[in-house]
């Protein structure tokens, strides 16, 4: 959870209702409660202890299928560059042992982040190994998913919900 500001118990709820918009069951959501990850987006984590958590939910939950951050964490966000961290130095465990592939969602420059669907023709013409453009139906979803997230919910995020090419349109690029 966290527990940044003092928000750890509200966060983990506004995770389960946000997961529950997506149609993910509360019991297919694992939170993990540990001093040494603080939700903080100014600290890097402990890429081998991270890595640990990560492919014990893998193994634990037969997962063949990962999609995570890059290495510039979306918003370049310390917690989420630790997570793509964590999945390359443990990736050759996945792919030998596990079967598993990782898929790393494609940062952007702050222009394209903020231009939505018109990001489309670019992404397009730019090399990927998968493109998803959501429908309305899929994007009115995700900003709902997005919603329940009410802590998180500053200005800046309302503008993120109304104007990012990450709600209709996410680059994934293979690990």
């Amino acid at each position: 959870s966290g527990n940044y500001y003092n928000q750890g118990e509200v966060r983990k709820k506004e995770l389960e209702q946000s997961c529950s918009v997506l149609g993910i069951p509360a019991s297919d959501v694992t939170v993990i409660d540990h001093r040494e990850l603080p939700d903080d987006p100014a600290v890097e984590w402990d890429t081998q202890l991270l890595a640990t958590f990560v492919l014990k939910h893998i193994e634990a939950n037969n997962i063949n299928l990962v999609v995570t951050f890059d290495a510039g964490g979306v918003s370049g966000h310390a917690n989420h560059i630790s997570l793509y961290t964590a999945l390359r130095y443990k990736l050759f465990i996945l792919c030998l042992s596990l079967g598993c592939h990782v898929f790393v969602l494609q940062s952007v420059n702050l222009f394209r982040k903020y231009i939505s669907i018109l990001d489309v023709p670019i992404s397009y013409l730019l090399p990927g190994d998968a493109l998803f453009i959501l429908t309305e139906e899929e994007t009115e979803q995700a900003k709902r998913a997005m919603q329940c997230h009410g802590s998180q919910l500053l200005w800046f995020r309302h503008i993120y919900l109304l104007f990012s090419r990450y709600m209709v349109i996410n680059s994934l690029q293979l690990l």
